[in-house]
């Protein structure tokens, strides 16, 4: 994508399955719109050219329509209680068009997700505890464009924990490493590739803590959604062809 030619255009898509139960009932306190709405902020403040657009699970077609799939460069998915939800048809035509160049955030609870699993070709199980502990948030790559700038350790004074094992593929890169008060560590923030498409997960974010307020959190998804957009507004599936056996055969 030319900046020159047309701002960047975000998609933050929460399944706001939380905020409509008030489950947990504060939740409304901490994120008052939703968490697609604190997140969206925090963008719009650090990327003021970005065009910033939010979507969730209870929208036609979950707000994923090709049409909006076909004019967005990135899409931060937040999901948590409502993964077997997404309608797979949905599922599906993400994942084409991340093939085909659409950069993709995951957060959180989004590691269990159809897209990521699909994308990752593994469980993308963890180990999990939720007591409210502190999290330092180690930045390991300082040199990479999502960790450029980022303190070491970003401090979030209560979290829910996630440790290991983390079974996903290895990543590209590994840019933080989480450590948490009961001694466990976790691989929180790993690039991907695939396709064309460029992945990042980053987990700090739980429906029950306002971390999505916290600024460095925002200045990582900032500069996640910077890397992951597409260097062109390129949506097809990379094609290598399919020589024939003859082909080969022939020399």
């Amino acid at each position: 994508m030319s900046g020159a030619e047309r701002s960047l255009r975000v998609l933050v898509w929460n399944e706001g399955v939380h905020e409509a139960n008030r489950n947990p009932p504060d939740i409304g306190e901490y994120y008052p719109d939703g968490i697609h709405g604190a997140i969206a902020a925090g963008l719009r403040r650090l990327l003021p050219d970005a065009e910033v657009t939010t979507a969730t699970l209870a929208d036609p077609e979950h707000g994923l329509t090709e049409q909006v799939l076909e004019r967005t460069d990135v899409v931060l998915w937040w999901g948590h209680a409502a993964h077997e939800q997404v309608d797979d048809a949905v599922v599906d035509r993400v994942r084409r068009h991340v093939l085909g160049g659409m950069g993709l955030l995951v957060l959180h609870s989004g590691h269990y997700s159809k897209i990521f699993t699909r994308l990752m070709g593994t469980t993308c199980s963890l180990a999990w505890r939720n007591e409210g502990e502190r999290e330092l948030v180690w930045n390991v790559k300082p040199s990479h464009p999502i960790a450029r700038g980022i303190p070491s350790p970003i401090v979030i004074e209560r979290q829910e924990m996630y440790g290991e094992l983390f079974d996903i593929p290895d990543p590209d890169d590994l840019l933080f490493i989480s450590s948490f008060a009961g001694g466990e560590v976790f691989r929180s923030g790993v690039t991907f590739t695939r396709g064309r498409g460029r992945i990042f997960y980053f987990s700090p974010g739980d429906q029950e803590y306002p971390v999505y307020h916290h600024p460095q959190v925002q200045q990582v998804l900032a500069n996640g959604v910077r890397w992951a957009a597409p260097d062109e507004p390129v949506r097809d599936v990379p094609d290598v062809g399919n020589p024939s056996r003859e082909w080969f055969a022939a020399g």
